[in-house]
């Protein structure tokens, strides 16, 4: 141990509580072990965000979650029993394959929060690196703080632990590092805009445009989310690079004029959110990176398993089993 001051200590450290961090953690505390979350926002869920305007709702990230995992979809159907989840639909097209759509409820957060029931997370909490030091972690915080972890599992987007990692020196085998910068992020802007009355989008309240500027239309009252009229647009990646520095009312305005006919009312008010880290471009063969087996660092997140919710989830379980061969090898 060193002669620093340590704040707090943790069996195994799980950083980011989105989806592959809330399901790392809690397969490894079903396992026995001691998790901790940390998390650098005021809430959870990651992409999983439900905001409000007024009395409007809005799922503003990600829309839905599906699931051709036996496992995630049970865990899906529990959620539905417990109040969590519901079906919102099978598809947007006559052409859908037809496979289940679930939104949280009453918003995707909602959801989140269903998978954090029992975990210990703590939030507003920023880690700037972290080093090896014997059989645990060491990682320092952006308050000054300095946290203890017997292992550590980085689900925060690939761009971000890599910054993480060369903060706190540590190195990386070539192949890895050479798998973990190849990896790149869309980025998505996304509006929240709350409407006079009922939108021009058809039952179920999603759907796609072949062309222009944006990438997703959805009306959260259609969908079950929102009591009022409000729809969320998610701008395609090439327009949200290109306009991602500009000013974000402007951006806005020029996206809602791009979706009048969807709209087809006025609108009374809106929002800008930048998702920097929208959705990977490209996925990484493996599940999740072991960048040291001890004391163990794995990452997670769906630029490992799939571009999904589910993607994430199963990610964080590989993650989580990797941790737990290594501590039960040491």
């Amino acid at each position: 141990m060193t002669t620093e001051t340590m704040n707090r200590s943790a069996d195994v450290l799980v950083i980011g509580a989105g989806m592959a961090g809330l399901s790392a953690a809690s397969s490894l505390q079903k396992a026995g072990r001691k998790p901790l979350l940390i998390d650098k926002g005021r809430g959870i869920g990651g992409r999983m965000a439900t905001r409000r305007i007024g009395a409007a709702s809005f799922d503003h990230g990600a829309q839905f979650v599906t699931a051709r995992d036996p496992h995630f979809e049970q865990i899906l159907k529990n959620a539905c029993a417990a109040g969590a989840a519901v079906e919102w639909c099978r598809g947007f097209t006559a052409e859908a394959d037809g496979h289940p759509r679930w939104r949280g409820t009453p918003g995707m957060s909602a959801l989140a929060r269903y998978f954090a029931l029992g975990l210990e997370i703590v939030q507003e909490k920023q880690v700037t690196s972290l080093r090896p030091e014997s059989d645990h972690w060491i990682l320092s915080m952006a308050d000054g703080e300095t946290w203890s972890a017997g292992a550590v599992i980085l689900t925060a987007p690939v761009p971000q632990s890599l910054v993480l990692l060369e903060a706190g020196g540590v190195p990386l085998e070539p192949i890895l590092q050479q798998r973990l910068s190849s990896i790149h992020y869309e980025r998505c802007l996304a509006v929240m805009a709350v409407l006079d009355g009922p939108s021009q989008l058809p039952p179920p309240g999603g759907f796609a445009p072949a062309k222009g500027p944006i990438a997703w239309i959805a009306d959260n009252q259609l969908k079950g989310v929102s009591s009022e009229p409000a729809i969320t647009l998610h701008a395609t990646d090439a327009f949200s690079v290109a306009h991602w520095d500009q000013d974000r009312d402007e951006t806005a305005r020029h996206l809602l004029a791009a979706a009048a006919e969807w709209i087809g009312t006025g609108i009374k008010s809106h929002q800008v959110h930048g998702w920097r880290y929208s959705k990977p471009l490209q996925t990484d063969p493996h599940s999740c990176a072991v960048v040291c087996s001890h004391p163990p660092l794995v990452l997670a997140g769906d630029a490992f398993a799939g571009p999904r919710v589910e993607g994430a989830a199963l990610s964080g379980w590989a993650a989580a089993a990797a941790v737990l061969e290594s501590l039960n090898h040491r």
